[in-house]
């Protein structure tokens, strides 16, 4: 059967379309009244569906309520991760495989069964001696295990060099300045009292502790009438 001719008549998708979701138009329409909303509730009003990934509605969320494992990861999969890093570690005491001149890569290791693959970092440690001359290409490399492979003889070379952290400078406080001594009046002892420079810099003074100058007033008027002597004290002397 020959093909139909294409023309306006006979022009049709490649794909069947879907019809679009079209919400309060009545009831009959299956989406009316609510909108396929439902009835109040915080999904059913506008901008409901703007939330956050990990929004539990103000509960604490599952990622806060789990505990986290310790341990190094790395920041370099931001904002992804940061995720957990591992490294495969291998004792110098194992090298004893190897003979005096050979080269130490994760592949070598592979051979020699000392790791399954070279998917993960490996991280020579240092239990154990070695006595031969050895070139070692690992990831990274303890202290301890660098000064036994060189003191042998032997070479180190990092594929991966280690990241040098950031030091963080932080400023000095300025020293606090010396404060002269102030003449004070103490409302317990009535009197005039010199305060030194170093317990005034540490005491805070406040509105309550500090006395009124009406207080002072009337402290300093009773002093000055218990020192002055009385007239029937007067009197008394000159009966006398």
């Amino acid at each position: 059967m020959p093909d139909k001719q294409l023309n306006l008549s006979n022009l049709s998708p490649a794909q069947p379309r879907e019809d679009r979701k079209r919400v309060g138009r009545g009831m009959g329409s299956g989406k009316g009244r609510y909108s396929g909303r439902g009835i109040k509730g915080q999904k059913s009003r506008s901008g409901s569906h703007k939330m956050r990934a990990g929004f539990e509605g103000g509960q604490t969320p599952i990622y806060m309520r789990l505990g986290k494992l310790r341990g190094a990861t790395s920041k370099d999969a931001m904002p992804i991760g940061p995720f957990r890093t591992y490294t495969q570690p291998v004792n110098i005491r194992d090298l004893d495989r190897f003979d005096a001149g050979d080269e130490v890569t994760p592949e070598t290791l592979v051979e020699k069964r000392l790791i399954k693959n070279t998917r993960t970092d490996v991280k020579l440690l240092g239990v154990g001696e070695v006595t031969k001359k050895l070139t070692v290409r690992v990831h990274a490399i303890s202290a301890s295990a660098r000064e036994k492979i060189e003191g042998a003889g032997g070479t180190v070379e990092l594929l991966r060099e280690p990241k040098v952290k950031k030091v963080r400078h932080r400023k000095a406080k300025p020293a606090a300045a010396e404060v002269e001594p102030r003449i004070s009046f103490s409302r317990y002892s009535s009197r005039w009292t010199t305060e030194p420079a170093s317990s005034r810099a540490r005491r805070r003074f406040s509105a309550r502790a500090r006395p009124s100058a009406s207080l002072m007033t009337i402290r300093v008027s009773q002093v000055e009438r218990a020192e002055r002597p009385s007239n029937v004290s007067m009197a008394a002397k000159a009966r006398r």
